[in-house]
């Protein structure tokens, strides 16, 4: 049975580690797939990091809902998981637009990605490899999440920290 788990805040050493491989889907990495789905969805995030819930191994969850897909331009994608991901830039092409994480709660900040990436790995439920280009949102919450298993977190990839602010301000900010 899953079961929700507390999302660490930046200030955690974890969230500046560079995650381990996964070497097997066995049932604790089912069990921490689990756990990640749910706690995701209990803390209404788009997507989740291992390491943000204390787990230093190269695991994310993620789903785009068709409210968020709707919003940001993009296609849904159903809940899902990636065990030991990779992501190769498909452009040199980027885009800045803001960013929240479940990590730093109240705050959002203006990001630079890149518009569409390669993402290579394995499924975390039917095991099998992944390997497929997306772009536009779904590349950005891929790049943000990949991000977290190698100890880098969105404010380190902004370009002007006077960008980044409280969710509650965004109002004042045209993009």
């Amino acid at each position: 049975m899953a079961s929700v788990r507390e999302v660490v805040k930046m200030g955690n050493p974890v969230l500046r580690k560079v995650a381990a491989e996964v070497e097997e889907i066995d049932s604790a990495t089912e069990q921490l797939i689990a756990d990640m789905k749910v706690s995701m969805h209990a803390a209404g995030g788009t997507g989740l990091a291992a390491p943000q819930v204390g787990e230093s191994v190269r695991v994310i969850v993620y789903m785009i809902s068709k409210a968020r897909a709707e919003k940001e331009g993009a296609c849904e994608v159903p809940l899902r998981s990636i065990v030991n991901p990779v992501l190769t830039p498909d452009t040199e092409e980027e885009e800045e637009d803001w960013e929240g994480c479940l990590s730093v709660p109240g705050l959002c900040g203006l990001v630079p990605r890149k518009t569409a990436v390669l993402v290579e790995g394995t499924d975390g439920e039917s095991k099998q490899p992944i390997s497929e280009r997306v772009h536009g949102f779904h590349a950005r919450v891929l790049q943000h999440e990949v991000d977290h298993l190698d100890g880098v977190m969105y404010i380190d990839r902004m370009r002007d920290t006077k960008k980044l602010i409280f969710t509650s301000e965004r109002r004042h900010w045209s993009s």
